[in-house]
């Protein structure tokens, strides 16, 4: 019986009980009267959410992917005061709150689903606020309390609210539509890099950080009305009742340990690619440009694996790819990398598949549970697990840089413990995957 159907029905039978459905146009409850809700995966509802979430994602989230040239810029301004080996926190906590903050975000959006979009409208202003404090600092620890702290804080605020409605907006599709939302970012990242560095040169930090704030309020407030939920609040007290029955099932423990692993040396090209250029007397601009193109291949990357997961190809055979082509260049393009060609070639190879894997988040959560309010749950966890990485840079960074250098023609100066493990974790990562399904064709075949 089709929906149409259904409700024809229910005009005969108002006392009939029924289970509400998500993956149609209609919802029918105990008293038996039927609702009818916006379609997922198509109509206008659905594209007006996405759009407004890839605005949100591009900006929000492409401005902290720009820290590289900030970072490039701080260490050379003798004004400011702190210690300079602390820099990288500014863009560890902008960055790493996100996703170590994930399940408490996660949680308030699923707990007060009525309350999601004032908790967008609350973390919408602490972004804003973060930069404009920020241009008025003048001390290391300045910026990492407000271009870090603060903007981080209001980032993971208002991001998992509009993450639980696209996850009732887009079901079929929900690979495609979180892959958009991933690569949207990048969209931003190809030019975002290459403008921040031209206002920094032009007008220095405190002008660039006020047009940003300037930029983001302007661009963003008025799509704030348009996120709307599209299950009434009755299937939201249903849906809080999250099944946790996935943290029961090894497949939970092998996809979170290879996105933890992935996730140690995944940002480190992001943060120091530009530094690292410098460093072989590359111009600071060309050195925004490899961020770039970093940028346009994650775009590519995100959205075709995000459309081959959606296509049911294999999730571990996806992100093995991923993985084994990401640390591949890492160790062979970007450690071998002395010319600004080899470096531009490791920087698509590196976007294309090492931010490809992020995608798969949705697609390993999809695998494990099939249950929508435990894909969300899981998508929080794995978001969370790569922050750990995220976290680290700062920490594990200024170890690495403090070491000894290298001999020979891998890395320049300090930079070799880093390239080595970026390389290593997400090979490594693919070993954890490939293994276990290795392991689970092994008892498959000697079952039969």
């Amino acid at each position: 019986m089709n929906h149409e159907e259904e409700a024809r029905a229910t005009e005969h039978e108002p006392r009939r009980q029924a289970q509400p459905s998500r993956s149609g146009d209609w919802l029918e409850y105990q008293e038996g009267e039927a609702f009818q809700l916006s379609p997922v995966d198509r109509g206008r509802d659905a594209w007006t959410v996405l759009i407004a979430g890839i605005v949100f994602e591009a900006l929000f989230w492409g401005f902290p992917m720009c820290f590289g040239v900030f970072q490039n810029y701080y260490a050379d301004m003798h004004e400011l005061t702190g210690n300079a080996a602390d820099i990288p926190l500014i863009g560890t906590l902008a960055q790493g709150l996100y996703y170590l903050g994930a399940p408490f975000s996660a949680f308030l959006a699923t707990k007060y689903p009525k309350y999601q979009r004032r908790q967008i409208w609350a973390g919408w202003p602490l972004c804003i606020a973060g930069l404009v404090a920020a241009s008025f600092t003048t001390s290391v620890h300045g910026l990492i309390g407000t271009q870090g702290l603060l903007y981080g804080f209001g980032f993971v605020t208002l991001s998992y609210p509009i993450v639980s409605m696209l996850n009732e907006w887009w079901v079929a599709r929900k690979g495609m539509a979180f892959g958009l939302i991933s690569a949207s970012s990048g969209i931003t990242g190809a030019f975002m890099p290459s403008i921040v560095e031209l206002l920094l040169r032009t007008y220095g930090y405190r002008t660039t950080l006020r047009a940003c704030a300037v930029a983001l309020a302007v661009l963003t407030g008025p799509l704030v009305p348009l996120f709307r939920s599209r299950l009434p609040a009755s299937e939201h007290a249903r849906l809080r009742r999250i099944n946790w029955g996935f943290l029961h099932r090894p497949l939970f423990w092998v996809y979170g340990a290879a996105t933890l692993v992935q996730g140690l040396g995944f940002y480190l090209p992001v943060v120091f690619l530009p530094s690292y250029a410098t460093s072989l007397d590359i111009s600071s601009a060309r050195g925004a440009l490899l961020l770039a193109l970093m940028s346009v291949a994650q775009v590519l990357g995100q959205f075709t694996f995000g459309y081959l997961s959606d296509k049911k190809v294999s999730v571990g055979l996806l992100s093995c790819v991923c993985c084994v082509a990401a640390g591949t260049a890492s160790l062979s393009l970007w450690g071998r990398g002395t010319s600004l060609g080899l470096l531009a070639v490791f920087s698509l190879v590196y976007g294309f598949f090492g931010f490809g894997f992020g995608t798969m988040r949705v697609a390993m959560a999809r695998a494990i549970d099939n249950d929508p309010s435990a894909v969300f749950a899981l998508f929080a966890i794995f978001v969370s697990l790569q922050g750990i990485g995220n976290i680290l840079v700062g920490p594990m960074s200024m170890a690495l840089l403090a070491g000894p250098v290298l001999r020979g023609r891998f890395g320049v100066k300090h930079y070799a413990g880093l390239i080595i493990l970026t390389g290593v974790s997400s090979l490594f990562a693919a070993l954890v995957i490939a293994g276990w399904h290795g392991y689970k064709r092994k008892v498959i075949l000697r079952s039969n």
